[in-house]
């Protein structure tokens, strides 16, 4: 794909790096004069110091020696992160009692749908339960893409957000009327509030997901790189903004993994020994807590004003640079798109004023955005064969093997569903981990562990989850007496009735390793992704690059559907080991094609700021012109 080849080869040496530099400098300026309202009530994180001679910027030699730090991180960024642990916890907290809800029937004599044996309420059965929580999880990572738009181009991420958990807040009410005595005896009532609140909820999530993530780092101003002296031991170090970024975002997703793991592991309580009423209840009080907190920090945060649809200029531009390079000779075609001259031809330097487009109204160095913005979609065009391996494991709303896998080995009275939340413990364990000691380390060491290098490892530590897996499901087939029918039905030799498979002596803690490598490879992959959205993506286009690093989810989903023949025995080994497979080629074929993007990552970084303007003249564009040159 164009986007991802030769994004960074204008950008070459120290003395083009400086140019850069210079340039964003002046954009930060111009941005600074444009929304000097909001930044006023930044505390001094869009402020003078950063642009200030005490700050210089690093030097080549510099930055190939000097240690990398972060920047400090303001305390008004972790009530951003508590909003997206409340909102977490009431998506987890309500959608992990959907399956009991959807497919086990009522219990006698409930009006609740409580029971220590077995909680239920419509009866629907399995099948009716993987269809609705299926499009659930597809639901819910497709609306983003409409969240992404409404805020980059109309309202702004405050706005975005506080309005749709207003529309979220109103789905899960809908979701409590789904439970209540009087409707949960009447399953078509029930199942009508529950269709109707899902969808309601989507429309909340897609609005909320891609734009609280930007929100969070937003808090920080405008960064560049610079070097600073510690005043403790008088070391020169490079303060970098990727690394507070990655360290912003590590602890954004502890956040997140607080508020699943509670949510899940408490409404499981609460279903068995109150009803599903609670169930839904409680995420809901969580989520209320959500907009007092928006509301609190509405002339706290820094807001960036949407700068109006640039979604359609921006296709409108990929367009028009293949225009000409296309071939009926593919190889043809691919020399043509990879030429070097793929987004240079489309600057707007690149035309006259009786040649120029009229929807072309932008500098340069939004090209160069955007050109930036197209290489980390293609970047994310390889991770739904990562979420694959992940819903293998961890994702108890799609396609989690393992917990099956557990029902069949000695679990010596662990639930074979309480395994899986071994995956969000070790993210907690492993995301401080990685922040305070291992990162820095390398680091120190002088390893640069860049996004590329990152999101491959997860690819290969998801691999490894997944030939752990595989053995284990070995060794239950050679140690069942039912052989490669392991969770399949039996013969009594002594009754003659027919039995369940025991259980294979192998105890349940086998499965640990799976989990702790799929959340090992959740830092190393998905954290990375947070990070390389917003990084990469133009300015006003951040929402939606977001949203569409989401969006794979939901294709990792619809993919994971054509392994739903080998997810049961005797072909389990194949289904582990064939998402291994793709685990390595991806991994490999990924590390390959993108990783010249990790040796000019920090030139991608300190592109300039493109502009854009809404009324356009002639003269307008040759004034944005002159800066972009």
């Amino acid at each position: 794909m164009p986007a991802g080849d030769s994004v960074a080869d204008p950008i070459v040496g120290a003395e083009l790096r400086a140019e850069a530099q210079d340039e964003r400098k002046n954009s930060l300026v111009v941005a600074a004069e444009k929304d000097a309202a909001a930044t006023s009530t930044a505390e001094g994180q869009v402020s003078g110091d950063l642009l200030d001679a005490d700050y210089p910027s690093p030097t080549t030699e510099e930055l190939a020696t000097l240690r990398r730090v972060s920047n400090k991180i303001p305390v008004k960024l972790f009530s951003i992160a508590f909003i997206e642990l409340c909102e977490r916890f009431s998506y987890y907290g309500s959608t992990v009692v959907f399956t009991n809800f959807i497919q086990q029937a009522l219990p006698p004599g409930s009006n609740t749908g409580a029971s220590t044996d077995q909680p239920g309420a419509l009866g629907m059965g399995q099948r009716a339960s993987t269809g609705i929580t299926t499009f659930n999880q597809f639901w819910q990572y497709c609306m983003p893409l409409l969240g992404a738009y409404v805020a980059d181009a109309h309202w702004g991420r405050y706005k975005t957000i506080s309005a749709a958990l207003g529309v979220n807040l109103v789905g899960h009410c809908i979701l409590i009327l789904s439970a209540i005595p009087p409707i949960i005896v009447n399953p078509k009532a029930a199942l009508a509030c529950l269709i109707l609140a899902i969808l309601i909820i989507g429309f909340g999530t897609g609005g909320f997901k891609p734009n609280i993530s930007c929100l969070i780092v937003e808090q920080l101003g405008e960064q560049r790189l610079f070097v600073k002296t510690l005043p403790k031991t008088g070391e020169r170090v490079i303060v970098d903004p990727a690394v507070t970024t990655e360290k912003i975002y590590m602890w954004f997703y502890f956040f997140i993994n607080v508020g699943a793991l509670v949510g899940q592991i408490t409404m499981v309580y609460a279903e068995q020994y109150v009803g599903f009423y609670l169930s839904f209840t409680l995420p809901t009080i969580m989520l209320a807590l959500c907009p007092l907190v928006m509301l609190w920090g509405r002339k706290r945060y820094v807001r960036r004003e949407p700068d109006g649809s640039v979604l359609v200029p921006a296709l409108k531009t990929f367009v028009l640079a293949q225009r000409g390079r296309w071939s009926i000779n593919p190889w043809a075609t691919w020399r043509n798109m990879h030429d070097g001259t793929f987004w240079d031809s489309v600057k707007p330097s690149r035309f006259t004023a009786e040649t120029r487009p009229k929807w072309m109204t932008f500098d340069d160095a939004w090209v160069d955005e955007l050109r930036r913005g197209f290489a980390a979609c293609a970047v994310f065009c390889w991770y739904p064969i990562f979420w694959l391996c992940y819903n293998q494991n961890a994702n108890k709303l799609v396609n989690n093997n393992l917990v099956s896998q557990a029902a069949v080995l000695q679990r010596h009275g662990v639930p074979n569903d309480i395994l899986s939340n071994l995956n969000p413990f070790a993210l907690l364990i492993f995301i401080p981990l990685n922040d305070f000691i291992i990162y820095p380390a390398l680091r120190k060491a002088g390893f640069r562990l860049t996004p590329i290098r990152k999101i491959t490892m997860g690819f290969f530590v998801g691999a490894a989850a997944m030939i752990w897996a595989a053995v284990v499901q070995h060794y239950i087939y050679q140690k069942s007496v039912c052989g490669n029918m392991a969770s399949k039905t039996m013969t009594d030799p002594v009754s003659g009735e027919t039995v369940k498979c025991p259980p294979v002596d192998i105890n349940v803690w086998a499965q640990t390793g799976s989990y702790v490598l799929i959340a090992l490879a959740e830092v190393f992959a998905s954290i990375t992704s947070l990070e390389y959205a917003y990084s990469k993506a133009p300015k006003n286009m951040r929402s939606m690059v977001q949203a569409v690093a989401l969006f794979m989810t939901s294709f990792a989903a619809a993919i994971g559907q054509a392994f739903t023949g080998l997810s049961t025995d005797p072909l389990l080994v194949w289904n582990y080991a064939v998402v291994a497979i793709l685990a390595v080629i991806a991994g490999t074929c990924f590390y390959f094609q993108f990783r010249d993007l990790d040796i000019h990552e920090d030139e991608l970084n300190e592109l300039p700021e493109g502009q854009m303007i809404k009324n356009v003249s002639d003269e307008k564009i040759v004034q944005m012109d002159e800066k972009s040159n």
